[in-house]
């Protein structure tokens, strides 16, 4: 649905996008990460035919951003950072407005309105005036503007800014509907919420790609992957022999409260080496009193990618 090639934004001397290249499948969620200033919004900027690009070609919805770009802007909807509504309007008028320049045929423009409004959650407030909404209501008028005319493809630019926990559970929920009708690149800060959605991130640092894969991929790819979280009520010096030098452990990280030591052991090969652990702390006759798996998060995996290209600059 989505194929960018050698996609280059200079202003001046300097490259705001310096040569990246991937592609987005058909329902594939995709989440777009990078820090402040890396490229991100310049990158949905050129998808979205708002500027074109110095060098490079892109395809949406097998259109060329650059020569078809009026053909590629039915077929997308762009949710910006800063949305611009009409804050005179009221919600229903708006979005109704809205549908009519997206060229949805007039018969069906109350129907996709109201559809909108309930998917949204912003039917009680339709014949609110748009300038007197939260902000986080305005988010959603935001979301259902994109919606209104149910393009194929989605780019979502910090969707979840604004909004109340309650709110950002609910968006996320629809964002994950969405994805099962539509393509989407999700472009955010928050990292546990590219966890919970989308099915590939891609990371950009300095206007280069850095990073392209599954959370999961990635994991494996940094640190092994895994570690283990685990309490033990022993002797402090006793506890740190026996697992420091642990078979399948190749790092330790310790420290003592009330007699009890925490440890969380870096494994090898992604080793899930729980019950190797249990049967040790048994033999010993110490106490066990947490004993988990956990994977490196997502947000380790952002800090130590963007980190090396901080250093390779």
């Amino acid at each position: 649905m989505i194929e960018v090639k050698n996609l280059i934004k200079k202003y001046h001397d300097k490259a705001a996008v310096n040569d990246i290249s991937f592609e987005v499948k058909q329902g594939e969620i995709l989440g777009f990460l990078g820090p402040n200033g890396a490229g991100k919004t310049t990158t949905l900027r050129m998808l979205t035919c708002f500027v074109p690009p110095t060098a490079g070609t892109a395809k949406v919805a097998d259109y060329d951003i650059f020569t078809q770009s009026l053909e590629v802007r039915k077929r997308i909807g762009y949710l910006p950072e800063n949305l611009p509504l009409y804050p005179e309007m009221r919600v229903a008028e708006y979005l109704s407005y809205r549908a009519r320049l997206k060229k949805v045929p007039r018969r069906e423009i109350k129907k996709r309105v109201h559809e909108v409004m309930e998917r949204c959650w912003i039917t009680d407030h339709q014949r609110r005036i748009v300038g007197q909404l939260s902000k986080g209501y305005r988010q959603r008028v935001g979301l259902a503007d994109v919606l209104v005319h149910n393009p194929p493809i989605l780019f979502l630019d910090e969707p979840t800014v604004g909004l109340d926990p309650n709110q950002i559970r609910e968006t996320r929920k629809l964002i994950r509907d969405l994805g099962k009708e539509h393509t989407i690149i999700l472009s955010t800060h928050i990292l546990p919420e590219v966890e919970m959605i989308c099915d590939r991130v891609i990371i950009i640092s300095h206007g280069k790609l850095v990073a392209s894969d599954t959370p999961e991929a990635l994991r494996k790819r940094l640190q092994g992957g895994m570690s283990v979280q685990m309490e033990v009520r022993g002797p402090k010096e006793e506890v740190l022999n026996e697992f420091g030098k642990f078979p399948g452990v190749v790092k330790v990280d310790h420290w003592e409260r009330d007699g009890v030591v925490s440890l969380t052991l870096t494994t090898e090969n992604n080793r899930d080496i729980r019950e190797d652990l249990f049967m040790a702390v048994s033999r010993k006759g110490w106490v066990l009193r947490e004993l988990k798996l956990e994977g490196v998060s997502l947000e380790e995996i952002f800090v130590q990618i963007t980190t090396q290209e901080e250093e390779n600059q």
